[in-house]
């Protein structure tokens, strides 16, 4: 691949906010590749992950896509678990105090990042770090002249210390050292590139490539990924809000829960979880525009290539035939109207919501009876909280499509 593809392919789905900053990383990143070639070495790239729960879902896998572009390249790729920063907690993409963890939590929960990270990544080309190595050595007086980069002010004007300041909650100053040493991290590693979310703009683009200047590094490229919406194609993937798809479960459960996302999620899905080319994912986006392929064809085409990059495409094949068993081959309407439901609402509650059910007692006789489907699996729990978003059957004739406010 010469180094116009490599850039086009390791900017796909970048957001930056501002098209002058998106212009010089890739104008950067160019120079860097360009660079490396001459010098024919590898680019130094990383991510940092702090295991701040056990399981991943597809919204996790986002940078590690970008990790796994990057190793098909032929680029060294560094995967650090933040067993440091984890005991901090990165407020970037929180308006409240993350809570602390306990060391031995961290621990048991990074046992298990590896392991579902190797699921995207190819565990012979990845290099794992744990930056504990590096910022338990740090002291007092070296993270005095680390902070002697940064003013308050900087930190206040960050969106998430902003809305904090202006509603009188407490800002810890714990917090600021975060970005400090994330930004620290790139410096240990010598990277040439970091890889993270828009969450991560001021911990990457301010403090990692303003320290490395400092530390008389050559200052690191960003590549800045879109945060991926949930199964409601709206709010960002979060298992608390029920719109997650989870990559420690079966391609089964994956394909559908692919085949539930609205359409208008789909362009961001192409640019972000697939191992699509951007010509492949220009192409498909045209086709849903100028009406060539219908939308339910191309979701399910994104279906399967996630769940094939995620369980081969034996699974994903598998997973195709049993979601045509079971609803294009029992009249599941292709038009039906969307209900948008509040997280924590009860199965009941939704049947009401929907005007299925007359009677609250009406929908318990359903349920009993076997009459109510969710993507096909029978519910019969009525207080149970509704599982996730996706088509609701009740009985022979009616239908809804289920999203998270």
């Amino acid at each position: 691949m010469n180094i116009e593809d490599q850039v086009a392919l390791l900017m796909q789905g970048t957001e930056y906010g501002d098209e002058d900053v998106k212009i010089s990383m890739t104008r950067e990143l160019r120079e860097r590749l360009i660079l490396a070639e001459k010098e024919n070495r590898p680019l130094r790239v990383y991510c940092g992950y702090d295991p701040t729960k056990a399981d991943l879902h597809l919204g996790h896998t986002i940078t590690m896509r970008k990790l796994r572009q990057f190793q098909d390249l032929g680029h060294d790729v560094t995967f650090v678990i933040g067993t440091y920063t984890s005991l901090i907690g990165d407020p970037s993409d929180k308006d409240s105090l993350r809570p602390q963890l306990a060391s031995e939590e961290v621990e048991a929960n990074a046992r298990t990042y590896a392991q579902q990270a190797f699921r995207v990544l190819d565990p012979q080309k990845t290099t794992i770090r744990y930056n504990a190595e590096w910022l338990q050595k740090l002291t007092l007086a070296d993270m005095i002249h680390l902070a002697s980069n940064f003013t308050v002010q900087q930190f206040l004007t960050r969106e998430n210390f902003k809305l904090r300041f202006e509603r009188g909650d407490a800002i810890y100053l714990h917090e600021t050292f975060y970005s400090i040493l994330q930004g620290y991290d790139a410096y240990a590693l010598k990277t040439d590139v970091q890889v993270g979310g828009t969450d991560q703009l001021f911990n990457i683009l301010t403090a990692g490539r303003k320290l490395m200047t400092y530390m008389g590094e050559k200052p690191n490229i960003g590549v800045i990924m879109g945060i991926l919406p949930g199964t409601d194609g709206v709010v960002r993937m979060s298992k608390s809000l029920g719109n997650h798809i989870p990559i420690d479960t079966t391609a089964e459960d994956m394909y559908g829960k692919v085949m539930s996302l609205p359409d208008i999620a789909l362009p961001v899905y192409f640019r972000l979880v697939t191992r699509w080319s951007p010509a492949e994912v220009a192409k498909k986006e045209k086709s849903l525009k100028d009406g060539t392929i219908h939308p339910r064809d191309a979701k399910m085409a994104l279906a399967w290539e996630v769940a094939s990059s995620f369980y081969g495409d034996d699974a994903a094949n598998q997973a195709q035939d049993d979601f045509i068993r079971r609803f294009q081959k029992h009249d599941i309407p292709e038009e039906m109207p969307e209900v948008r439901i509040a997280a924590g609402q009860t199965v009941l509650d939704v049947l009401s919501t929907c005007d299925f059910i007359s009677t609250r007692s009406e929908g318990r006789r359903l349920l009993d009876q076997k009459g109510v489907k969710l993507d096909g699996e029978v519910l019969s729990d009525p207080a149970q909280p509704f599982p996730h978003p996706g088509v609701l059957q009740v009985g022979k004739r009616h239908f809804a499509r289920i999203v998270l406010d």
